[in-house]
């Protein structure tokens, strides 16, 4: 395994050509995609077609050193979901999206904060970003938690996308969240002293 990142419990790879049915799956759970299609399933063809090949020319496009990953356990290999560090399509890149998408057996072990925390640690002590932020949906109550927990500051409200509209909770739009390289440092240094 080419591996991107390494924690206490887990290690983040990149996607090959071979991982449509990883993706597949984890998108066909109506609990995972609560908050992101209102319970839709990502249609297959759509993920082999489209998907997928987008998040391997991400690699290409940074060279690898931003983009959608692959997040499975240490300790026995299972496939828990992917985790993204990526700039916009058209953005610097020294700001970078954090977001991540669980299957239902890895909720509520600590996984999201655990790689969230390795990946801001990596963004801005590797990759020379200077600001990192994620989004979410007002409701989304488990993923505003974990933004907290990781020292990031709500910076702004967001307007629901037209295409997210169907979903519970969409009249009450979104959030984004962003922790700065400076702020990352001092809240790391409190945290070890």
């Amino acid at each position: 395994m080419d591996t991107y990142l390494e924690t206490e419990r887990l290690a983040l790879r990149r996607f090959t050509a071979d991982d449509a049915d990883l993706l597949i799956e984890l998108d066909s759970d109506p609990a995972v995609m609560r908050y992101l299609t209102g319970g839709n399933p990502t249609a297959p063809d759509l993920v082999r077609e489209r998907v997928l090949p987008r998040i391997l020319a991400g690699y290409e496009k940074w060279g690898g050193d931003f983009g959608l990953f692959a997040a499975y356990e240490k300790n026995g290999g299972a496939f828990i979901g992917w985790f993204h560090l990526r700039p916009e399509p058209e953005g610097p890149l020294d700001e970078a999206e954090l977001g991540y998408r669980l299957r239902q057996a890895a909720w509520g072990k600590g996984y999201a904060t655990e790689v969230s925390r390795a990946l801001l640690g990596k963004a801005f002590t590797e990759l020379g970003v200077r600001m990192v932020w994620a989004a979410t949906m007002s409701v989304n109550h488990g993923s505003r938690n974990i933004m907290e927990k990781l020292d990031m500051m709500l910076a702004d409200t967001i307007p629901t996308p037209s295409d997210m509209e169907m979903v519970e909770g969409s009249e009450h739009g979104g959030v984004r969240y962003e922790i700065t390289k400076e702020q990352w440092s001092s809240s790391s240094q409190v945290a070890t002293a």
